[in-house]
């Protein structure tokens, strides 16, 4: 540093010693850190419990009610048709009839390909719209979510399922494991709703999220090039190397161009409907027909040409009829048991998350509020029902959901709508789909997920966090690359190391005094800010936990021999005081006490004194239990930064000794 930083150095010095004269003489009120009253050990347990866990007070209607209510009240909790049932109309019905049937046409077609995802017949898909809808039409706390299988868990489930059982050697078997996985999926999310355990899909961060449904949205498409191009045989394997690879074998063997045609045709005509939908909001209702009108064309094409027989591949049978019972399917012993329950808590945490995202979605758009726990009841319970009835894992469709919004839905009765159409087809129309081509479920699939791969949230993660971009782009190449599982398996380490990285290395900072104001702040946020002359101000962005405690101590410590050395080269007088903002730090546990003694007497030795500010209410009871006050002085406990650095630089250096 020059001659220059010296006087600058000087000038504050001066400054500030002129300022706290003025101040010194004029005697401020300081008011001391309060202490809180002691708190019995029960009531700070049901305290801790209760915001923890109940933080929403669900029991807050319940409370000075006669009996006969609180029965009523309950059912209503449970079933919330109950309660929003009784206000609805004629009006509210037109509504949902109209968005109904709106996504009944998009899902019928939608089905039949992600049942292919899954490796089930076309069937299941279909069953899976049908049940679980009218479970969550009753029990479900959103009025806009679709019900339904989807994309994602569709793949996922396939993949995972695949890893233990061959579908095409053993498809009995096959199915039994997803119908398994599905009664587990829906116990692991009825369980976290009950016991009021959702914060835990919290833990799957955003950027997390978005990097694993794009990476999914092109692992589902390249799975797609089968049916689209008319291949024969086809790889297994879901990443992209697999997959080009053969895809370029089979092009050596020749694919199948009227397939091709048929496929390139309609993945055209759905592109430009869901162009016209986006451009247009008036005319959602064409890319929500489109797909069942790319059905009935081609497959009438199909049969007034009679394609098969120049292979072009077809659906040819769907099971006629509603859903067969399954309990008896269900693995409850043996080998599978494990394996269903481990590929159900998986596929229901992944079907969670995208559905709770879904529903707070809309649910803020349309300004009501969405009970997480009771979602999670609902869509816990229709997967139980629905592994009895035949359904694989469904959860709230986006496509769909965004369609039955745009449609005008009012409630839930929009899935009881699209369930008894989904009927009607089960019962009567399945023979139509006989002629149905591959290549157009193969393009309605690659038009429904080419909106998961979104590339301006993924923009705008880059622009605000590096760290949340890393775990975006892990995720969705460990999809592409690799398998969903690692995909997944990255996407929630990552989570959880940043979680790690920001507890066991939380932020610091140095405090200075922005000009005519008492205010302390980050002097790299305001650079015009001033440090006090012999006082260090730092503040501890965090709770001190036994995770980083011996950092913060060794960061506070290195913050003051850099300071220190700062002042020597220029020959100024070193820190006499160290003044920790506490502001910030909401909690503190014995090994963060045990690294304030270890600071403490290492700043003894230095001849430095440790003053604290502002510890809050927890903080300042655990020091006092602790003795720790006793051992650096109430008197260096103060309400403000302003009033520490007031006190000590008021104090000359024979008192500091």
């Amino acid at each position: 540093m020059g001659r220059s930083s010296v006087e600058a150095i000087e000038t504050k010095e001066m400054d500030y010693r002129s300022l706290s004269s003025s101040e010194h003489q004029q005697a401020p009120y300081m008011h001391k850190v309060g202490v809180p009253p002691k708190q019995n050990l029960f009531d700070e347990f049901k305290t801790t419990v209760k915001e923890t866990l109940f933080a929403d007070d669900p029991l807050r209607p319940f409370k000075d009610q006669p009996r006969s209510r609180k029965f009523v009240l309950g059912l209503q909790t449970v079933f919330p048709i109950l309660d929003w049932g009784k206000s609805y109309n004629v009006s509210k019905f037109r509504g949902d009839l109209i968005a109904g049937l709106t996504i009944a046409s998009l899902c019928i077609p939608q089905d039949i390909g992600y049942s292919k995802l899954a490796n089930l017949a076309p069937q299941y898909g279909l069953y899976s719209s049908f049940v679980p809808p009218l479970v969550y039409a009753f029990m479900g706390s959103s009025r806009d979510i679709a019900i339904g299988p989807v994309a994602v868990v569709s793949l996922l489930l396939g993949s995972l399922l695949s890893n233990e059982i061959d579908p095409t050697t053993n498809p009995i078997e096959y199915r039994r494991l997803a119908f398994t996985a599905t009664f587990f999926a829906g116990i692991t999310q009825a369980t976290l709703g009950i016991l009021r355990l959702g914060f835990l899909i919290d833990f799957l961060s955003h950027a997390a999220v978005v990097g694993f449904m794009g990476g999914a949205a092109i692992t589902i498409a390249l799975q797609q090039l089968k049916g689209f191009l008319g291949i024969k045989k086809f790889t297994k394997k879901t990443d992209i190397i697999s997959v080009m690879t053969s895809v370029w074998h089979s092009a050596q063997q020749g694919w199948n161009w009227p397939t091709i045609l048929i496929g390139a045709i309609f993945l055209t005509f759905l592109l430009l409907a869901k162009y016209a939908g986006k451009k247009h909001k008036k005319l959602f209702w064409i890319p929500a027909v489109a797909p069942l009108i790319s059905v009935i064309l081609s497959t009438f094409f199909v049969y007034i040409t009679h394609a098969e027989k120049q292979g072009v591949e077809i659906v040819r049978h769907i099971e006629k009829g509603i859903n067969p019972p399954s309990v008896r399917e269900i693995y409850f012993t043996g080998d599978y048991l494990l394996k269903g329950l481990r590929i159900g808590i998986v596929a229901g945490m992944i079907a969670l998350t995208e559905a709770v995202a879904i529903g707070r979605t809309f649910a803020s758009t349309k300004d009501y509020q969405l009970d997480g726990n009771k979602e999670m009841v609902a869509l816990g319970t229709m997967n139980v029902v629905g592994s009895m009835t035949s359904c694989y894992v469904t959860t709230g469709s986006f496509s769909r959901s965004a369609v039955n919004y745009m449609a005008g839905c009012q409630t839930a009765v929009s899935n009881i709508v699209m369930s008894v159409v989904v009927f009607l087809t089960l019962l009567f129309i399945t023979p139509l789909f006989e002629y149905t081509p591959n290549a157009i479920l193969s393009a309605i699939i690659i038009s429904a997920v080419i909106g998961l791969v979104d590339y301006e949230a993924t923009i705008l993660i880059w622009k605000i966090d590096k760290f949340d971009f890393v775990a975006c782009m892990g995720a969705f190449f460990g999809v592409v690359f690799a398998s969903v599982e690692i995909g997944l398996l990255i996407a929630v380490s990552i989570s959880f190391a940043k979680i790690l990285l920001q507890v066991t290395r939380p932020r610091t900072a140095i405090l200075g005094k922005i000009p005519r104001t008492n205010v302390y702040r980050n002097i790299q946020q305001y650079p015009e800010a001033t440090q006090v002359p012999g006082v260090l101000i730092v503040r501890v962005d965090s709770a001190i936990y036994f995770s980083n405690s011996n950092y913060m101590r060794e960061r506070i410590l290195r913050w003051l021999m850099d300071e220190d050395e700062q002042l020597e080269s220029v020959n100024q007088p070193k820190i006499q005081f160290l003044i920790v903002d506490m502001s910030p730090v909401t909690d503190i546990d014995t090994s963060g006490i045990h690294a304030f003694e270890e600071l403490h007497r290492s700043l003894h030795k230095r001849e430095v004194q440790l003053v604290l500010s502002n510890p809050g209410r927890t903080v300042i009871d655990k020091l006092h239990a602790s003795d720790f006050v006793s051992q650096i002085g109430e008197d260096k406990i103060f309400l403000t930064v302003a009033d520490a650095v007031l006190t000590c630089s008021s104090k000359s250096p024979e008192e500091v000794v």
